[in-house]
């Protein structure tokens, strides 16, 4: 068994705010909902291994929102060289980044950061030895 997907909740008419975040800021690419789908509204976010999806986080509207504060899609860099890069990258793009808790988890340093809507992400890097 694998994971396929997290869903993260926007409200209505969040898609563009949703593609600055999730795709110029944290660089994942937007791929086409199924055509099923696609009149919920909302939009679909992988990460790649070369041609291999490694990370997919569906956006969907949800109504009334509430951004969830504490549980969060977590995704995983290479290095701590690419976690500090990703990390400049979402603070210059607007978005703020905390390093509050960068090593209070064993094996891995992190920073949390919030989409446009207040939903929590983090991203991790594990530590070398």
């Amino acid at each position: 068994m694998r994971l396929h997907h997290v869903q993260v909740s926007i409200p209505e008419g969040g898609e563009d705010q949703a593609r600055s975040f999730y795709g110029d800021a944290l660089g994942l690419t937007e791929v086409p909902k199924p055509p099923s789908l696609a009149g919920r509204g909302g939009c679909w976010f992988r990460a790649f291994d070369g041609e291999t999806v490694v990370a997919e986080i569906h956006l969907g509207v949800d109504s009334p929102f509430v951004p969830a504060k504490k549980a969060h899609p977590a995704l995983v860099t290479g290095s701590a060289e690419e976690l500090e890069a990703l990390g400049a990258r979402i603070e210059s793009a607007g978005f703020d980044v905390s390093w509050e808790e960068r090593h209070t988890f064993e094996g891995y340093e992190r920073f949390h950061c919030r989409d446009p809507f207040n939903n929590r992400v983090e991203v991790l890097s594990p530590l070398t030895s």
